[in-house]
């Protein structure tokens, strides 16, 4: 007993010692001379309506020049060089650019963007074989195949005050939208889906010349490249098309190559379209009221719901069964949906989110919603936004993260060393707010913005 007497009074004279400290300090801070405290620094913490900066984080493939970064691949006497970035990397690009948006090709990337030191609004890193960065030298008339960091892209622009402000990648070609003077293309136009008449392409590949694509005389939305194809958006919800059709893919109604866009009709005449998704040679579009419309190749089940055959040429309202539907995405040969109460749904083939004991299904099928940051914690998570490559999925939350899945090509996933495919949704570790994220073959871009 008395030994629990004098612990406790320790422990009223502790209490009492800390309660003088605490009075000694607040008659000090009032005795403290006025004007010091008027100069002490302040802190200010970071808030909805903070200004933050935007970052770009990219990982997978190193070796050919997608991620921008010469070491990588030119690597300092003594150390090998990099095969694969299998972490998100912040770009030092994102630092001295202002970046309005990124795209991934098959081997390189593209960025929109502006800096105060130059009138460039578009570059480019990595392959360059037909010309889908643009024409670079280091001798006369022999263009550069590979760059290992992004140089500016010179577009035939009449104001120098134009802008790019939206880019998409197909397999070798880019195609950019400006905020002033309509579009513009790069690259291989074998199939047409560079926009370009054929009567001019060859000088096109020789010179890897950037022309305007003619046709599309409405405000664009939003352009989407598939492997070979080029599909544009406009404000009014039209889609327009080019390229290689021997899937459909052009959804024109026949299965032609395509050298000029034209207006795709079939089910989405008269629709509002606001989103489209293609990574490969099948379609996905949203309409305003949340029904999912597709084309083009069906061989592993993507277009199961409206066809038993391997392709359609034109737009079929698909029967999923959902509900309104928000988003969508088009990989190679599987397809992802999300509800408008951010609920994901998947079908096709390949590694569809469900574990490694589904790889297939002909109708769509739910993906657990904690697999996305849902729980007790988090009632209000949910995804906004899904995403496709040829073999894998990302997904973006209302919470700004990013959860990847499917075929872990040379680490594209950036889930980490030694990671194999991934059979579940899993949260990429990227340090910022993702706002969009861009799939390429075997290497992945986002853009994000910095948490303060």
């Amino acid at each position: 007993m008395a030994c629990e007497k004098s612990l406790t009074n320790l422990k009223r004279l502790r209490v009492h010692q800390h309660l003088c400290q605490q009075v000694r300090t607040m008659a000090k801070f009032l005795k403290q001379d006025q004007e010091e405290v008027k100069n002490m620094p302040i802190f200010q913490y970071a808030t909805e309506n903070t200004k933050r900066k935007r970052r770009v984080y990219m990982w997978g493939n190193a070796m050919l020049g997608a991620l921008g970064k010469a070491n990588f691949i030119l690597p300092v006497v003594h150390k090998q060089p990099l095969e694969s970035m299998v972490y998100p990397w912040k770009h030092p690009f994102g630092n001295f650019h202002k970046v309005k948006d990124i795209a991934c090709g098959y081997g390189f990337t593209v960025f929109a963007a502006t800096n105060e030191e130059n009138n460039f609004t578009l570059f480019g890193t990595g392959l360059n074989g037909d010309g889908q960065i643009g024409y670079h030298c280091k001798r006369k008339n022999i263009p550069l195949t590979t760059l290992a960091e992004p140089v500016p892209i010179t577009l035939p622009l009449l104001n120098s005050g134009t802008k790019a402000i939206k880019v998409g990648c197909g397999r070798a070609h880019t195609v950019v939208v400006t905020d002033k003077e309509g579009i513009f293309s790069l690259g291989n136009n074998s199939y047409g889906q560079c926009g370009v008449p054929d009567q001019i392409d060859e000088k096109a590949r020789k010179f890897f010349i950037a022309h305007k694509i003619e046709g599309v005389e409405e405000e664009i939305s939003e352009v989407v490249c598939g492997q070979d194809h080029t599909l544009i958006l406009t404000i009014s919800g039209k889609v327009y098309s080019c390229g290689w059709g021997a899937d459909g893919q052009t959804g024109l109604g026949h299965y032609n190559n395509q050298y000029k866009p034209c207006v795709v009709k079939g089910d989405i005449e008269g629709e509002k379209i606001i989103q489209l998704s293609c990574a490969g040679d099948c379609v996905l579009a949203v309409s305003d009221e949340g029904d999912v419309f597709g084309w083009g190749n069906s061989e592993y089940g993507q277009l199961n719901s409206v066809t038993d055959q391997q392709q359609i040429n034109i737009p079929r309202r698909l029967t999923l069964g959902l509900g309104k539907i928000s988003y969508v995405a088009a990989g190679g040969t599987m397809c992802a949906a999300v509800d408008e109460s951010g609920k994901v749904y998947v079908w096709g083939f390949g590694i569809l989110g469900q574990g490694p004991n589904v790889s297939s299904s002909k109708v769509p099928i739910l993906l657990p919603e904690p697999l996305f940051g849902l729980n007790e914690f988090n009632l209000d998570a949910k995804v906004v936004k899904v995403v496709a490559g040829l073999s894998h999925f990302a997904a973006l939350t209302n919470k700004f993260h990013l959860y990847m899945w499917g075929r872990n090509r040379n680490n594209c996933l950036g889930l980490g060393l030694n990671h194999g495919d991934q059979y579940f949704p899993y949260k990429v570790a990227v340090p910022a707010d993702v706002l969009k994220v861009s799939c390429g073959v075997d290497h992945t871009a986002v853009l994000c913005r910095a948490f303060a």
